[in-house]
C-alpha cells in the first residue's frame, strides 16, 4: 500500500478520535465510518446506530472524557493506536490499544483492549 494511503488512514483515525471521543460529535464522527461498521467491543452495538448510542452515553456519563493518542501505526488497511483515555480530569485513566480496519478511506471495523492505570507500579516505566 502506498505510504500516502497509510498516512491518510492514520489521519482518518486521528480525526475520528477528535470527533467521537474528544468532541463527542456523533454526526462528524459518523462521516468517518462505513455504513457497515463492525464493532468488536462487546459494550458497543454494530453499525452507525450502535455508534450513536455509544457517543450519547459518553456525552452523558463522561462529558470531560479525553483521548490522547500517544502512538499510531498503519499497515495495509489497519491502523493501531496506543491511547491514554482519561474519563475524569486528574484521574490516572486507562491505557488503550485500538485497532481499526479501513475500507475505501472509512473506518469499517474496530477492536480494543483496555487496562486501567494503577495508582502504584512495580517499575518506573509508565504505560506510555
Amino acid at each position: 500500500m502506498p505510504s500516502a494511503r497509510l498516512a491518510e488512514n492514520k489521519q482518518t483515525v486521528l480525526a475520528f478520535y477528535q470527533a467521537a471521543i474528544n468532541d463527542k460529535d456523533h454526526s462528524a464522527a459518523s462521516k468517518l465510518l462505513s455504513h457497515s461498521y463492525i464493532q468488536h467491543n462487546p459494550r458497543i452495538g454494530d453499525g452507525l446506530e450502535g455508534f450513536r448510542e455509544f457517543v450519547e452515553t459518553l456525552k452523558a456519563d463522561f462529558p470531560h472524557l479525553r483521548a490522547e493518542v500517544k502512538r499510531i501505526f498503519a499497515e495495509g488497511d489497519h491502523v493501531i493506536a496506543h491511547v491514554h483515555g482519561i474519563r475524569v480530569p486528574g484521574g490516572p485513566g486507562t491505557a488503550i490499544v485500538d485497532i481499526f480496519r479501513l475500507e475505501d478511506g472509512l473506518i469499517a471495523e474496530h477492536w480494543d483492549v483496555m487496562q486501567q492505570i494503577p495508582d502504584e507500579a512495580r517499575n518506573q516505566n509508565g504505560m506510555f
